[in-house]
């Protein structure tokens, strides 16, 4: 994931936790934790089949052997399988961390609340790398212990401005039989890791991060209605030309469209292309209801162009605060699809014209 420098402004209006989150890096996240289950065969079992993973070094102590170890070890990619907490646990600390109700005040839980009072809410894992101290062997008693190694600068990334964080777990092995009866205490549990043999270390990585705010893709524009009265219309405004219906037998112009003439009652008729130029003669800003397809506020204005009909039609390519009645106009075609263009109407002087 690439990430770039935040500028200042970008930022602007949130708070800004980079002191108190430099004193938290290196402090260790909590307590040491014991793995429920000592390293097991039925476990593996279960892992190598889930996995698809065939190496015998992991069932059988023969091929282990064979190959230089002294029994049957854990497949070292199942580290982090034996410390997990469960996910009922799991669901129940990240649903008091929600709610505010997170028990304790170590730094792993203000961490991550100083990240969320910088409005740092979503989060997603970027990366994670092991390494190897020893294998894993049937008997080992795993323990782990968090430290938070790193807290970036905020950094741009494409999900949305962030923080990466980098824990790193160390994990230690004791002997089962060294492990006392659950329940242990904190102070048990922080000498057995003490006393533990280091077997591997993770580190994980993570970003806390501002979602970029995405707006779902707006609806199409609905299609009108088409008669073999309007049908010419659109198809003009198709073509970007803005057609007036005319009179053949005495001239009138008119719009809408007609099946016959409203002065002398002619069915005859054809088209003249109007020069698009008019002045505003009314209009509304509608807010509601909201139909999708549309962006609000949304001004509508009813047209009288220079040829003397009028025509209604979305204005645009002005503040709503700047439209008058009278102002000069002009119109542009909008492509809402291969099928569909519609004109709207621009201030007369925008795009250089006089």
């Amino acid at each position: 994931m690439s990430a770039g420098t935040v500028r200042p402004e970008e930022l602007a209006g949130l708070p800004d936790h980079s002191a108190e989150l430099a004193q938290l890096v290196g402090q260790a996240a909590g307590a040491p934790s014991l793995s429920w289950d000592a390293v097991n065969v039925p476990m593996i079992r279960h892992w190598v089949e889930a996995m698809g993973d065939e190496n015998p070094v992991y069932v059988s102590d023969e091929a282990a052997q064979a190959a230089g170890y002294d029994s049957l070890i854990a497949p070292p990619a199942m580290l982090q399988a034996w410390i997990m907490r469960g996910l009922k646990l799991s669901n129940e600390v990240e649903a008091a961390r929600a709610a505010g109700t997170s028990q304790g005040d170590g730094p792993s839980n203000r961490m991550m609340a100083l990240l969320d009072d910088e409005g740092l809410t979503s989060v997603v894992a970027t990366n994670c790398t092991q390494k190897y101290g020893r294998p894993l062997v049937v008997g080992d008693r795993l323990l782990v212990r968090s430290f938070i190694e790193s807290i970036s600068d905020p950094k741009r990334t494409a999900l949305g401005t962030g923080r990466f964080v980098t824990t790193r777990l160390d994990f230690v092995a004791v002997p089962d039989a060294s492990v006392p009866p659950a329940p242990q205490s904190d102070e048990q549990v922080q000498a057995l890791y003490d006393a533990g043999e280091p077997v591997a270390t993770m580190r994980f990585r993570i970003l806390k991060f501002l979602p970029v705010q995405r707006q779902a893709p707006r609806p199409p524009r609905p299609h009108p209605a088409l008669t073999q009265d309007n049908a010419f219309w659109f198809a003009g405004a198709q073509a970007h030309q803005l057609l007036i219906q005319r009179c053949m037998s005495c001239g009138t112009l008119r719009h809408p469209p007609l099946p016959a003439c409203g002065v002398c009652g002619s069915l005859e008729w054809d088209t003249v292309a109007s020069s698009g130029r008019g002045t505003l003669y009314s209009y509304v800003v509608v807010h509601y209801p909201q139909v999708p397809s549309f962006e609000y506020p949304l001004p509508i204005g009813l047209i009288e162009l220079e040829e003397g009909t009028r025509v209604v039609a979305n204005l645009d390519g002005m503040a709503l605060e700047d439209i008058e009645i009278g102002m000069a106009l002009r119109a542009e075609f909008v492509d809402h699809d291969d099928e569909l263009s519609l004109p709207v109407f621009v201030p007369a002087r925008s795009g250089g014209e006089r």
